[in-house]
């Protein structure tokens, strides 16, 4: 390569490693508990605080909370706040009819492409909440403002940086914060699924929403900056344990849950990643990318493998070798609630449920069943077994 070369080299990684990264408000409590700590999508943010087995056994049999205040809360005001949303998401936000309701949606580009998945609560006529993912968040907001400007809709968009989010997962979630934050009690108890209530104690103002993306009941909460590390201490205090990434990864793959950049991106249509629920193609309500996706059937599909053989674990990228064509896995783990690799897989259309298949795995071939989503739900294993061996390997506490 040469000297010129290697100092070119040399600068390159200089710079990645000198790249400021983002930090959540609960950064300094992170590295307190000594959290391995690693850069995810330009946000410093722990994977696990020891053993992420015991962080995702917590949340199913127990509860535990997370950090995801890297994730964006935008609010959408104004006189035309729904005819905007009406236009610009793919799911039909007239289903939003009572205060607090949330809805998930996928934002898409013109050509039925995926540019987020998101969240959206209707607060009000004239004001609406969105949810949107951390590595997306900029690029959501500059699609938004260019749909608003294209549409000349009488709406505001403002992005929430004073806010900060916790999730709070898992069968005791709910009493857990109850006991934390016992004002919440009264005005969530009764909160159904996919719903949020605002609630105020001392001054402080908390968003407290029945979502969650772990499978397991529980809330999302945003909180100002400046009261989300009380929020944080008293939850821990009551016995709610600390989860990190590596955690909140398995759990949701387990749920059969949707990761952004892995099972859907700009490249793929809402309807090719398992989400054509959450796409309105019946009303006659036109919205970004509808036209793209009637003119475009969906070439693959979104399924469920768990692995047959021993001797390796699923990943995102190998090979699926199917009888309807070459199919590839989106993501894959080690399930620490079923003990066996699991993965989500597209495939060509065609390929049924109880069919198998095989991975290419480290240079081998190694049988899996197509299943259907989820795996785990409220801490029970809903895929039925097989008569397979089960698999015996090495899940480690590494994501």
């Amino acid at each position: 390569m040469g000297r010129r070369g290697n100092r070119r080299v040399a600068l390159l990684l200089f710079f990645r490693r000198s790249q400021v990264l983002n930090t959540t408000p609960l950064n300094a409590v992170h590295r307190a508990l000594g959290a391995r700590m690693v850069d995810f999508g330009g946000w410093d943010m722990p994977v696990n605080y020891g053993s992420q087995i015991d962080e995702h056994h917590a949340v199913r049999g127990g509860a535990g909370m997370f950090d995801v205040s890297h994730m964006r809360v935008v609010d959408v005001t104004g006189a035309g706040a729904r005819d905007f949303l009406r236009y610009a998401l793919a799911n039909n936000i007239d289903k939003l009819q009572v205060a607090g309701n949330a809805l998930y949606s996928c934002l898409l580009r013109d050509d039925g492409g995926v540019l987020d998945d998101l969240i959206v609560y209707f607060l009000r006529e004239d004001f609406f909440r969105l949810v949107v993912n951390a590595g997306t968040a900029d690029n959501d907001i500059a699609w938004l403002r260019a749909l608003v400007a294209r549409q000349a809709a009488h709406v505001e968009l403002a992005p929430r940086r004073d806010l900060a989010l916790l999730a709070v997962q898992g069968p005791d979630a709910r009493a857990k914060l109850w006991q934390a934050l016992p004002v919440a009690a009264d005005a969530t108890a009764a909160l159904a699924p996919f719903n949020a209530a605002v609630v105020s104690d001392r001054g402080t103002e908390y968003f407290i929403a029945r979502t969650g993306y772990t499978g397991e009941d529980g809330f999302e909460i945003a909180v100002p900056v400046a009261a989300v590390g009380a929020l944080w201490d008293a939850l821990a205090a009551h016995g709610v344990k600390p989860c990190g990434l590596g955690a909140r990864d398995t759990l949701r793959l387990e749920a059969g849950m949707n990761l952004y950049g892995h099972e859907m991106d700009e490249q793929v249509s809402p309807l090719e990643s398992g989400l054509a629920w959450t796409v309105d193609l019946k009303s006659p309500r036109d919205f970004v990318g509808k036209a793209a996706l009637v003119a475009k059937p969906p070439r693959t599909m979104l399924v469920g493998l768990v692995l047959q053989d021993g001797g390796g674990v699923l990943r995102a990228h190998q090979r699926v070798q199917t009888p309807a064509g070459v199919g590839e896995i989106t993501s894959g783990t080690f399930s620490p609630t079923m003990q066996k690799s699991i993965a989500l897989a597209r495939v060509p259309p065609g390929v049924a449920v109880g069919d198998r298949v095989e991975v290419e795995v480290r240079d081998k071939l190694l049988a899996a069943r197509v299943v259907k989503p989820p795996f785990v739900r409220n801490g029970r294993v809903l895929v039925e077994p097989a008569h397979a061996p089960t698999i015996h390997a090495n899940s480690g506490d590494s994501p």
